[in-house]
This record gives structure tokens, C-alpha cells and sequence, in this order.
């Protein structure tokens, strides 16, 4: 028999096989004839036949099946090869499923996904593994949709309308019949929210009912409100919300102060950026008899306001973040809240949630009060002020920075005040990267916008002094509280934020990396991986390669969450940390008020398990949104480059994949792709240890770090895809 017909009939073979497991262990407590596990698995050829009814004998002989009476079989065991886990639909359409404590995926073929969408939660069995093959299985049973609604493109026919999804993972349309349409304003070709509500038996597509129009694909509203529909975030707030939010009474009560620290003589402000709605903390300061510094951390009282167990609270639990895309911010709270009475506006009594710290001039901590107070605000910054004093170390604030309409001077007071807290800050900065903090000072690209949200420019945010100062008190808050309940005995259930160690393998692949551009890191210990970090973070500012280091450092590290476990925080290298600074925009923030008050009022250690299901819940909102926010910038970067198509860029190659690389272009941070066929000149091949494509004639390499020459070939604001067109390496 020649080779290849002997390896065809063991395919065969080991297919046959493989239904005899998948029909019995699909339904582990019935028996099966050899007829019946013909019929389930389509075997019509005799000669098929004759070899499952030997492999049945072959399997029965080894134990690996059961023969519970003459002719009649049954799965063995079957709970070992039935697992539950979580599906993963690559770009090709197939999937994995990956399962919580096991190191292998189970790869599922397309044809075998039975109606199981990505992130679904699912029951998958897992066909018998031979050695040196990868585990492979179908999915037997949907047990928890990820999500049952979706954006896309409606196609209305005579009787009937499909929803097109745009969901990568989502390999089908969304079946709406005509009696579903009635009463909705829907156009042929309009971008819409589809809701999956069943999947009958013989149907090839579920059935959907649409439950929100979005407008016209392209349009800046349609794509900005699709981007939130895609992540499962809101765009408004339900009406009864609005109404209760309304009906709050946000005045001043002089027996509401009676029961605070008053501190509305002391000297405060805010510094917050330019274009700030919302100012959620603020800082005091003054100089004590004994000549250290009293400085107050201010953050306005959401829970004074938000009271469990309503409406108002149950809406920001489950939005948990406020939203920042590229034109617009999308508020955890109402704006009555978020721009009205917790907005620490200046010259208006606000009552607060105060950590307040007694300083020496080194910067050393002598005492400290956590509690409710009541503030006045005397003045509003914006970042680029309070740095224009730090720098020129002057109380005139020029016309051109300035957020009021003309120049104007500040009180010696207040000069003082940012100067000494500028020091300080500075101190506690430099302790903090001697301990072993990493200091990600990661490039954000902005976009100056017209009033029709066009963008005209691009420009970069960086953080400098005058942040910092803020960031550094804001951190010192977060600390002090953490440790304050976190060092309590007995323990008590407490919302931490925390960061684990960096992954290894993953800081290796860096390493690989920036070794290209002379670059290393230093593995010999914990301190020694930050510090060599934090040099690499410094290297590269102002370089080619800054941004492409920065991203890969950033994804070399784990990500932070919220959680009750507290393991530290290793980025900021502290042992206890958590979030108090900013409850207007996040729920975690809320939660730590209300359990340091209780706290502080003496009360017992609160339900751990309730609060880790919040905990958990606030990390996958603060995720979603953290990618809507990249969406709605990768959005306004194609917007930007569709007006530059003409036009020749200079980019660093930011990532290299089988099907091509993506190019980042260095002076406004858009990133496109360039397809593997679109290179010209040769066959290029993915070189998966160079990080490069290699020309299979001429050994042309495109590396990863390569400064390249590209122009727009394609924009799609719908896809949120950009193409360029490859002219060739940059030589310097």
C-alpha cells in the first residue's frame, strides 16, 4: 500500500474515532448501538462501518469505553473530557476555549462552535488528546452569553431585515422580521443596536429586534455613540435617574457643618486642566507654629450625596467610571453632581472628604487626620498657571495661559503655598523612584477639534511639574488611607488598588526588544528590573522609538485592579494603596469613602465577598472603557489622516505580523497598517524571532523599530481601519 493511501485510511480512522468519543460523552448516561453512532456521525460507507465496529471492540478491549450489554456502549468518565470555559474566536473564524487552571487552550474548529459567540461562557468537550497534538474539542453548550446585544449595519429587504454585526468575532448576521420593524425610524444601510432574543432550532441566524437607531455610518455622532454601543456603555442617562439627581437638595446646611472640620479660612485651591469641568480635589495650606506645613487633600463628598441603595447610587455602580473619549466625556454621575455640587468650584462652600497631613520641610510626615470637612475654594488653576509660577516663581499670570480673559496676579500667599508644595513633592517623587517606582510618563496624543468635532491638529500631553505636584499629594492620600485601614487588627474588608509583579516572559520579550536600540534591562532583582526601567523610560523620551518602548514596557507589566486581597502596588512601590482621590469619576473611590467612614465611626469589618464582587465588577468597566477611549482616538487619528493623503510621512514600524506591519508615524502618533501584499519588490516572509518580515529573494528585512516612509492608502472610519502604502526605508 503506498504511503499516502496508508495515511489516508488513518485519518479516516482517527476520525471515526473521534465520533465514537463525541457522540458517547455528548450524552454520557445513554448507551449506543453501532448503528445509532453511524447515524449521529454520518457514516453511510460499509466500509466506514466495518471500522467502527472494530474500533468499538478495539476501545472496549483497551477501557477506554464501556459495553453495558452485548452490542451497547457508554462513555467512560465522562466529566473529565466535559469542561467549562470561556471561548476565544480568532480572526479565521475557529476559536479556543480557554479554561481557568489548565495551561492549554482546547481549539475548536468553526464547525464545531454550535452557536457559541467570543466571551461566551460555554461547555466544551474535549476529544481525546494524542501525544504531541494540541487539545482540540466542540462546544456542547452555551451556558452564558457574553453579550446579547450588537452594533451594526441594518440591511432592510421586502419582508424582513438583517443586522450586519461589526463585532470581529461575531461570524453572523442577526435575522429581524418585518414585525419587529414596525414603528422604528430605520433607513436601509443605518448603524443600529441589535438585540439577539432567540435562535430557533432550524434557523441559520438568530432572531434580533432593534432597539436603537444610531444614525448614518461615517457620521461623528453615529461612530462616537456605536464606539460606547460596542463596549456595552451608555451615552445618557435613563430619565428617572435624571429626575432623582434633580431632586437632591445640594445647599449648604449650617447643621451639616456643625458636624465637620471647618476649614473654609484656610488657604485652598485646585490646579486641574484647562478645559476641566469637574474639579474633585483640591489642596490647602498653611504654615504651623512650629513651622512645618498642614496640608489638606480635599475631595469633594459624593457619598454625602450618594446614599446606597437608590437609584442614583445603582446607576454609578454600574457604569463604575466616567468615560473620556476623544470629544466628549461620558459622567458616572449627573452633571447636577459631577459639575455642580461635588465640583469644587472656587469661591463656593463645598463639603469634603479631607485627608490632612502635618509636613516638615524634608518632606516627612508628623501627623495625620482623615475625615469630613467643609471648604471654600479661593482659587481655580489650570496646569499650565501653577507651572508658569513654579518656573518663573512670580504671581502674574500672562494673557496668553491664562483661563480668564486677560492677565491677572495671584496673592503672595498662594505663590508661596505652590512652591513649597512644588518641593516637596519633588522630595516625595524621588523617595518614591529610590524605592523602586516606575515612572510611565507615557506620550498622550489630543486633538484640537473644530465646533464640528474636525480635527485641526494634533498635539501631545505631557506631564509636567505642576502635575506631578498634584500626583504626588493625590498619591500620598491614596497611601496614608490604604494603611490607615489596611494595618488595622483585626482585618478589615477594605477596596485596594493593587499591581502585581511584572510578568517575566514578557519583560524578557522587551528586553529582546530595546536591546536593537542599545537598550538593556537588568534582571538581577526586583529593584534592579525597576531601575533599569525607569532608565529605559528616560533613554528613549524625545526619540524615534519612545512611544513603541513605552507601549511595550506598559504591556510587559500586569494590569492594576481593584480588589479586598491586598499584594501592594508594584509600578508606585507601595505596600498599601488605594483609590480616594476621585469619587465624581469612579465607584471604587465611593466605596473606600463610605467604608473609611464607617470605620472611622467604629464599625465592624463589612461583608469581604459583596465588596470583591464590586471590586471586580469596577476593573471590567474600567477596562471597557479604557478601550472605548483608544477606539474613539483611533477613530479621530483616521479622521485626521484622511485630510493628509497626499502627503509623505516619516514612521518607526510599531508591530510585525504574518499578514503585514503596523507603521506609526513619528509626528502625530497614527498608527496604520501596511499588508503583507502590498509590499512590493518580493515575497515577504513573517520572521516570528526578528520581529521582522524578511524578502524571501533579497533579503530585504522590515524590523521591528525601522524608520519607514509611508503615505494613506485607505482610511475607514467605519472600520477604524488605516492603510498605508510602503515608499520605502527612511536613511538618515
Amino acid at each position: 500500500m503506498s504511503k499516502r493511501k496508508k495515511k489516508a485510511r488513518n485519518h479516516r480512522r482517527n476520525e471515526i474515532t473521534k465520533g465514537i468519543f463525541t457522540v458517547l460523552e455528548r450524552e454520557p448516561k445513554k448507551s449506543f448501538n453501532y448503528k445509532q453512532i453511524a447515524s449521529k456521525i454520518g457514516l453511510t460507507d460499509t466500509q466506514d462501518r466495518n471500522v467502527l465496529i472494530k474500533r468499538l471492540g478495539q476501545l472496549k478491549e483497551k477501557k477506554r469505553i464501556l459495553e453495558v450489554e452485548r452490542g451497547n456502549y457508554k462513555a467512560i468518565e465522562a466529566s473529565k473530557s466535559h469542561l467549562n470555559g470561556i471561548v476565544d474566536i480568532t480572526g479565521r473564524g475557529n476559536a479556543y476555549v480557554i479554561i481557568e487552571g489548565m495551561d492549554e487552550d482546547v481549539f475548536v474548529p468553526y464547525n464545531k462552535l454550535n452557536r457559541a459567540f467570543n466571551k461566551d461562557k460555554v461547555e466544551v468537550y474535549v476529544f481525546p488528546s494524542r501525544k504531541g497534538k494540541k487539545l482540540e474539542g466542540e462546544i456542547i453548550s452555551v451556558l452564558e452569553r457574553f453579550k446579547t446585544e450588537f452594533v451594526g449595519i441594518v440591511d432592510i429587504q421586502q419582508n424582513f431585515a438583517f443586522v450586519r454585526p461589526k463585532d470581529m468575532g461575531m461570524y453572523t448576521d442577526i435575522f429581524v422580521p418585518k414585525e419587529r420593524l414596525k414603528n422604528l425610524q430605520v433607513d436601509d444601510g443605518d448603524k443600529v443596536i441589535v438585540e439577539i432574543t432567540d435562535w430557533p432550532e432550524e434557523a441559520d441566524s438568530p432572531y434580533g429586534k432593534i432597539i436603537d437607531v444610531l444614525g448614518r455610518p461615517g457620521e461623528h455622532n453615529t461612530e462616537i455613540h456605536s464606539i460606547l454601543a460596542e463596549y456595552g456603555l451608555p451615552y445618557e442617562f435613563p430619565k428617572e435617574v435624571e429626575h432623582f439627581s434633580k431632586k437632591l437638595d445640594t445647599t449648604i446646611k449650617t447643621g451639616e457643618i456643625a458636624k465637620r472640620r471647618d476649614m473654609r479660612d484656610t488657604l485652598t485651591f485646585t490646579i486641574d486642566p484647562k478645559d476641566a469641568k469637574d474639579f474633585d480635589d483640591a489642596l490647602s495650606f498653611r504654615i504651623l507654629d512650629n513651622e512645618n506645613y498642614e496640608i489638606g487633600v480635599h475631595i469633594a463628598d459624593v457619598s454625602h450625596y450618594v446614599k446606597p441603595d437608590t437609584i442614583l447610587d445603582d446607576e454609578a455602580y454600574e457604569r463604575a467610571t466616567s468615560v473620556y473619549l476623544v470629544d466628549r466625556v461620558v459622567p458616572m454621575l449627573p452633571e447636577i453632581l459631577s459639575n455642580n455640587a461635588c465640583s469644587l468650584r472656587p469661591n463656593e462652600e463645598k463639603y469634603t472628604f479631607s485627608a490632612v497631613f502635618e509636613m516638615t520641610k524634608k518632606a516627612e510626615l508628623k501627623n495625620q487626620w482623615f475625615g469630613r470637612t467643609v471648604i471654600n475654594s479661593n482659587e481655580r488653576f489650570a496646569y499650565e498657571e501653577a507651572q508658569h509660577i513654579i518656573e518663573n516663581k512670580e504671581a502674574s499670570i500672562p494673557k496668553e495661559i491664562s483661563i480668564r480673559e486677560n492677565a491677572y496676579s495671584v496673592s503672595d500667599e498662594i505663590v508661596e503655598a505652590v512652591l513649597v508644595l512644588d518641593d516637596l513633592a519633588k522630595i516625595m517623587r524621588l523617595r518614591r523612584m529610590e524605592m523602586g517606582a516606575i515612572s510611565f510618563d507615557k506620550v498622550e496624543v489630543r486633538f484640537n477639534l473644530t465646533e464640528n468635532n474636525e480635527p485641526e491638529s494634533v498635539y501631545f500631553k505631557e506631564a509636567k511639574d505642576a502635575n506631578k505636584l498634584i500626583e504626588e499629594f493625590m498619591l500620598l492620600a491614596n497611601k496614608k488611607v490604604a494603611e490607615y485601614i489596611g494595618k488595622q487588627k483585626p482585618k478589615k474588608t477594605f477596596v485596594y488598588r493593587v499591581h502585581d509583579n511584572p510578568d517575566e516572559d514578557k519583560l524578557l520579550a522587551l528586553n529582546g526588544i530595546v536591546s536593537r536600540f542599545g537598550h538593556k534591562l537588568n534582571f538581577k532583582d526586583k529593584k534592579s528590573i525597576s531601575a533599569s526601567l525607569n532608565k529605559l523610560l528616560e533613554d528613549v523620551k524625545g526619540k524615534k522609538e519612545q512611544n513603541l518602548v513605552d507601549t511595550l514596557a506598559i504591556r510587559s507589566m500586569s494590569k492594576a485592579i481593584y480588589t479586598t486581597e491586598n499584594i501592594g502596588h508594584y509600578g508606585l512601590a507601595f505596600d498599601y494603596y488605594t483609590h480616594f482621590t476621585s469619587p465624581i469619576r469612579r465607584y471604587p473611590d465611593v466605596m473606600v469613602h463610605r467604608l473609611l467612614q464607617h470605620y472611622l465611626d467604629e464599625g465592624k469589618s463589612l461583608k469581604t465577598e459583596l465588596y470583591e464582587e464590586r471590586c471586580k465588577h469596577s476593573s471590567d468597566m474600567e477596562n471597557l472603557a479604557a478601550n472605548a477611549e483608544r477606539d474613539s482616538i483611533k477613530y479621530m487619528q483616521i479622521k485626521f489622516m484622511q485630510d493628509h493623503q497626499d502627503q509623505e510621512f516619516i514612521g518607526v514600524i510599531s508591530g510585525v505580523t504574518e499578514w503585514g506591519i503596523y507603521v506609526e508615524i513619528i509626528e502625530n502618533k497614527c498608527e496604520g497598517m501596511v499588508r503583507i501584499r502590498d509590499i512590493k519588490g518580493d515575497y515577504y516572509i513573517f520572521d516570528e524571532k526578528q520581529y521582522a518580515l524578511v524578502g524571501e529573494r533579497t533579503k530585504e528585512m522590515y524590523q521591528l523599530g525601522d524608520e519607514v516612509i509611508v503615505m494613506v492608502k485607505k482610511t475607514d472610519l467605519i472600520k477604524r481601519h488605516l492603510d498605508f502604502t510602503l515608499l520605502g526605508k527612511h536613511e538618515h
